[in-house]
């Protein structure tokens, strides 16, 4: 079981990859070394749904974000890379699986709709994509600087994540703190499956050289105090993450012979989707240590 579920998690990486490029079932199939007529049944009996439909379902997920996260890019560009000729077609198809026109969700998405169509596909997701399991020699400590940062509070269901860091996106457009010259970092104060979902607390930050000037999009200044971290990297998305952060925590920790120091976990990320793949997005995860 273990093998298909690594060489179907290969096909979907290549798919993913692949977005805004024509449909290759045969590729595909080639990618997880089954042919065409095996791939097709396998996938569908795995994810519950079709190549094209997945294909189809992963285009305009990666149009919404684009739409709600990435305002520099206009509609008709997104259209295209979704693998649509026009306008029109993206906007029904859209409004199909959304419930709003690419135009009314770029101004105020609906985050709801949203999360019902891909939450069951990204459990799905997360069962075959493999775990980006670091061996204990990729763990490193550094001794990381005092940094302060702007910070966006969320408090609530992981399911306002979404819309939380759509407005800190905005913020940091309106003040110039875009990622490639401010270092983004989101502050893990509660372990999700364990926290009311109603006290879950996480915030977006990014790293500021002078003071935060009292806004009302609700960033707060903040500091991420100096001192050792123990670091390791994960590749994909941070949905993934909570595996590799339990096996810190449970299986380095207590053979490391570290201590804790008393701030959260802090995550530093490097890159982005819907700028690069989901699954090559990479992040940095700090444990801070005595």
């Amino acid at each position: 079981m273990t093998e298909i579920r690594q060489r179907l998690a290969r096909a979907m990486a290549e798919m993913d990859r692949t977005l805004d490029q024509p449909v290759e079932v045969d590729a595909f199939a080639g990618v997880a070394a089954y042919s065409r007529f095996h791939f097709q049944r396998l996938f569908s009996a795995f994810l519950g749904l079709g190549v094209a439909e997945y294909r189809r379902l992963s285009r305009l997920k990666c149009a919404g974000h684009q739409l709600a996260y990435r305002n520099e890019i206009p509609v008709t560009d997104i259209a295209y890379d979704a693998g649509y000729e026009n306008l029109e077609s993206f906007g029904r198809a859209f409004k199909r699986c959304f419930g709003q026109n690419p135009s009314d969700f770029r101004r105020a998405p609906d985050w709801t709709t949203w999360h019902q169509n891909y939450a069951p596909l990204t459990e799905l997701k997360g069962q075959l994509m493999p775990v980006d399991n670091d061996e204990p020699n990729h763990i490193r400590i550094v001794d990381f600087p005092e940094t302060q940062v702007a910070a966006l509070e969320h408090i609530g269901p992981q399911s306002g994540l979404t819309a939380t860091v759509q407005r800190f996106i905005a913020w940091r457009r309106e003040h110039g703190s875009p990622p490639a010259e401010s270092a983004t970092f989101n502050i893990l104060y509660d372990d999700p499956r364990t926290t009311d979902p109603e006290g879950f607390r996480f915030d977006f930050c990014c790293s500021v050289q002078g003071p935060v000037s009292a806004n009302d999009f609700g960033i707060v200044p903040k500091t991420i105090p100096a001192g050792r971290c123990a670091v390791v990297r994960h590749v994909g998305s941070l949905d993934f993450a909570e595996d590799k952060i339990r096996s810190l925590y449970r299986d380095w920790l207590p053979s490391s012979g570290e201590d804790l120091r008393d701030f959260p976990l802090f995550v530093q990320r490097l890159s982005f989707y819907p700028d690069v793949p989901e699954h090559e997005a990479q992040a940095d995860i700090f444990l801070p240590l005595k």
